[in-house]
């Protein structure tokens, strides 16, 4: 009789688990149980997509399932988002997000089909990236501060360029003219890889960019470094100072790179995501990695990150206002 009211239980659970929701399942330890897919809101090859696959491997090796990656490009990101924000939150859909994310509400307002901080969890800060400001050899000056003499005494005679209006680089350039008082010209690209064409050929007078995206230039001396944003200077450029030792701190951008999910993630799964991610990217080889590809690992906290994501939305959303900046 025992074993017969045993055997009842067990088909009871069985039925139980096999109807039980994605939601339920997620919240119980077995948590995940099938395939996980991560959202890249852009092409393959780029560095959100590389991120995205290196923390996709990385939670596949702590939590034994297949993190996968789908790329969805276009709509300056806002195509694959809006795909995340309309997903079921049961944690098996994810999504990775770069400064874009925090860029995109100030500079398109009601104009985008989700919420920025409402419809979406945050999961883990992986990684921040330098920027660095670069100018052409034919520009006459050796540092900074001759650069913003020239800049100063010919008023609108600079030009730069970036991957597009709102792009991280455009609103760096408009950091530093903000801050420094400076009039020069944006000239916005199709790219990023047309940007550094024209940059290196002299079309372009200077540009900002990611570290490990002009450091060879920078030591074949094609391009000749300034300065470097972030707390420290650059592991890559020793040589080169940071805008807070050139007195102007407040030319700070330093893109971030993170996982995130639609809001409503149970918060059991949040929490398993969260704790494999951050193990990995603070003591794991996933550290190591990040550090080869020029990035800074981070590491955060739910709450840590949901901080930073509002703290970002506000200061560009000021930059774009007070630049007068209107999408493309």
């Amino acid at each position: 009789m025992q074993n017969n009211r045993r055997s009842f239980i067990h088909h009871c659970t069985g039925l139980a688990l096999a109807g039980a929701t994605p939601w339920a399942l997620a919240s119980s330890g077995s948590y995940p149980d099938k395939t996980v897919r991560i959202i890249v809101p852009y092409p393959a090859g780029g560095a959100t997509d590389n991120l995205g696959r290196l923390a996709g491997q990385a939670l596949q090796q702590a939590l034994g399932q297949s993190f996968i990656v789908d790329n969805k490009g276009g709509g300056g990101t806002t195509i694959g988002t809006r795909a995340l924000a309309q997903s079921e939150p049961d944690g098996y859909t994810l999504g990775m997000m770069d400064s874009t994310f925090t860029i995109n509400p100030g500079l398109l307002g009601a104009r985008l089909a989700y919420d920025t901080q409402k419809d979406f969890t945050p999961i883990c800060q992986i990684a921040s990236a330098q920027f660095v400001l670069v100018t052409h050899p034919s520009v006459p000056v050796k540092d900074l501060a001759g650069f913003l003499a020239k800049a100063r005494a010919e008023p609108g005679t600079l030009a730069y360029g970036s991957a597009g209006v709102g792009s991280g680089p455009h609103l760096a350039g408009e950091q530093l003219a903000q801050q420094a008082g400076l009039k020069v010209i944006h000239i916005p690209y199709k790219g990023g890889g047309t940007v550094i064409s024209d940059l290196l050929g002299g079309q372009v007078q200077f540009a900002f960019a990611t570290v490990p995206t002009l450091a060879e230039h920078i030591k074949a001396g094609k391009l000749r470094a300034l300065a470097v944003t972030g707390p420290q200077r650059a592991p890559q450029l020793p040589d080169v100072p940071t805008f807070t030792e050139a007195k102007l701190p407040g030319v700070d951008i330093m893109p971030l790179f993170g996982l995130i999910a639609p809001k409503g993630i149970p918060a059991a799964a949040l929490d398993k995501i969260s704790r494999a991610l951050r193990a990995s990217i603070r003591q794991g080889e996933m550290q190591a990695r990040l550090r080869s590809m020029g990035f800074e690992p981070v590491g955060s906290t739910p709450a840590e990150f949901a901080q930073r994501i509002q703290e970002e939305v506000a200061k560009w959303t000021e930059v774009i206002r007070k630049g007068g900046i209107r999408p493309e």
